[in-house]
């Protein structure tokens, strides 16, 4: 908790605050299985955390810093580039509903955040609210099924190839 004399950081400052300090937890692990279960059992959903990612990510699309862009019926926009104060990852976030969006590959890996908005069941990849980790040189056509869901992704020096 804060003291009286210092200023809470709101909007864009606090969200790049709480990526990097998840950031600095997972900087140097290699994006496999482990890191998957890491995530989910420290971060996931229905911890103080995942709720705290949630709010801030709702509360910046409703700003309108995040999700800023619309194409292919997709809302999305990369909210940080790759930075020192975020350990290499760049963050973009999406907002799908229903839809599989291009197909891509991850040079290094990629780590997903799945929330599920309007009280849906929403799946991304077939998996629910919580996190997804892709390791090095995988690839997708990134699915939100069975409603719509905010997903955050973390790329480790913003790298993505897209292939269609």
């Amino acid at each position: 908790m804060s003291d009286s004399s210092s200023t809470p950081a709101t909007g864009k400052e606090a969200f790049h605050q709480l990526i990097a300090g998840l950031t600095a937890q997972i900087a140097g692990k290699p994006l496999d299985g482990e890191l998957d279960r890491w995530l989910n059992t420290h971060h996931g959903a229905g911890s103080a955390s995942f709720e705290q990612l949630r709010q801030a990510c709702i509360g910046g699309v409703a700003e309108g810093w995040l999700c800023e862009r619309e194409g292919g019926g997709i809302r999305y926009g990369r909210v940080f580039k790759a930075e020192d104060a975020l350990h290499r990852f760049s963050v973009d976030v999406v907002d799908m509903q229903d839809i599989a969006g291009p197909h891509h590959t991850h040079p290094n890996g990629e780590i997903d955040l799945i929330m599920p908005l309007d009280g849906a069941a929403a799946t991304f990849d077939g998996r629910p609210a919580g996190w997804c980790v892709y390791g090095p040189g995988t690839a997708h056509r990134p699915t939100v099924a069975q409603g719509r869901a905010l997903v955050l992704y973390l790329l480790p020096e913003g790298q993505i190839k897209f292939t269609q």
